[in-house]
């Protein structure tokens, strides 16, 4: 599972002109699903994905897909980590510690 982290680069006007197209890039990941959650920080100076991928380096050529970043106007900060505790909703998601 991974944290995507987004950091705006680029104003907010741009990011709002940008956001139609982030918007159906989400709707489309969250369709075949890759993306559990995802939404503005607060403050409004970027957002985060939570996701799930085979290995970091799909998911890192997945970000690179977002509207966003083809266009500069984020950067990602993406964090892997092991859920080995979770909520009902996730429980398929669940993993166990390596030995």
């Amino acid at each position: 599972m991974f944290i995507l982290e987004l950091t705006y680069t680029a104003p907010l006007e741009r990011i709002e002109a940008l956001l139609p197209a982030h918007i159906a890039w989400l709707e489309q990941h969250y369709a075949t699903g890759a993306f559990l959650a995802s939404g503005r920080k607060v403050p409004r100076d970027g957002g985060v994905i939570i996701a799930v991928a085979e290995s970091r380096s799909a998911i890192e050529a997945l970000a690179a897909t977002d509207p966003f970043a083809q266009a500069g106007a984020t950067e990602y900060r993406i964090t892997e980590f092991l859920p080995t505790t979770t909520g009902p909703d996730l429980a398929s998601h669940r993993q166990t510690l390596p030995a």
